[in-house]
């Protein structure tokens, strides 16, 4: 237990912009490749405080997508759009790129082009409006209209959360690194344990906040369509640079989060 918790300590460390006390990096190599199976329960506590403010401001009646907006931009604080950047600048480098070697120069170049641009518009604008789109549905459990209303987004938003990050952790170990001296090379890559210890966490914690308020079917579906996703991106980065960046996993964790929050929209 006492691991685990200076694994979490430094997974948020990683994952956030959220002091951490320096106790927890003494003595440390860097290597988060143990560290990557708190990946899910990091991802479920910085998503903690935007979902509060989801079913707060659900529960006071204000417009689902202006709460949906404020939630993500609360997760994006607090995560210094770590994953935006990794989104915005694999969409450059897949979508500008010539070969191989272009495409690794303009991921490692700070500025946002066109394909970036519309790749961040669209991840927002599509987690907000799945968001909103399940505050307007009173799920399948025995809660009241107005509970479900309120908590089924909220509950999306923190599986979501958890989800994602541990799609992170299986594309970052299937691909070797792209390129020597990024930040997830240097930070090594993750062990076959620790990935299989974040899948069944966060399926865990998935099922946990999701199967009775929005149903075994919807959840299900919603499952298999962010490990598609999932394993759509991880494809696409083995095929256009054979392997993984920084950027590539971050853009794996918003392909993961945008699938899942769309299709458990649709689905439900």
């Amino acid at each position: 237990m006492t691991e685990f918790i200076g694994d979490l300590a430094r997974s948020l460390g990683f994952l956030s912009r959220l002091p951490v006390p320096s106790r927890f990096f003494e003595g440390h190599d860097g290597s988060v490749s143990r560290a990557v199976r708190a990946f899910p329960l990091a991802g479920l506590l910085l998503a903690i405080p935007s979902a509060l403010l989801l079913w707060l401001l659900l529960e006071w009646g204000a417009e689902p997508l202006l709460a949906a907006l404020m939630a993500i931009a609360v997760l994006t604080l607090l995560s210094g759009a770590l994953h935006e950047d990794g989104l915005a600048d694999a969409a450059d480098g897949f979508g500008g790129g010539r070969d191989r070697d272009h495409i690794l120069s303009i991921m490692k170049d700070s500025r946002t082009g066109s394909y970036g641009v519309i790749a961040m518009i669209l991840s927002f604008s599509l987690r907000a409006t799945a968001l909103a789109s399940l505050a307007g549905d009173t799920g399948t459990g025995d809660v009241g209209a107005g509970e479900a209303s309120a908590a089924l987004p909220a509950l999306a938003f923190l599986a979501a959360a958890a989800l994602s990050r541990a799609l992170m952790v299986a594309h970052w170990q299937s691909l070797p690194s792209a390129r020597l001296g990024g930040v997830a090379s240097g930070a090594g890559r993750p062990e076959a344990g620790a990935r299989t210890f974040a899948l069944i966490s966060a399926v865990l914690i998935s099922m946990l906040m999701l199967l009775a308020p929005a149903g075994p079917a919807a959840f299900l579906i919603a499952l298999a369509l962010c490990a598609v996703a999932a394993y759509g991106t991880t494809r696409l980065a083995e095929e256009k640079i054979g392997g993984h960046t920084g950027d590539t996993i971050g853009a794996t964790q918003q392909a993961g989060e945008v699938v899942f929050l769309v299709a458990l929209a649709l689905a439900v």
